[in-house]
């Protein structure tokens, strides 16, 4: 089993990091969403 070269590993760790980011930027806007609409607290 092959693993990646060290461009490889670089390219997937930003992909990785900025697809982690996008998730938890829609995570974040959908909870205030929900909160502007029915606060819990």
């Amino acid at each position: 089993m092959e693993g990646l070269n060290e461009e490889q590993a670089k390219e997937f760790h930003e992909q990785f990091r900025l697809g982690t980011f996008v998730f938890g930027a829609v995570a974040l806007v959908a909870h205030l969403l929900v909160w502007s609409w029915q606060p819990w607290f």
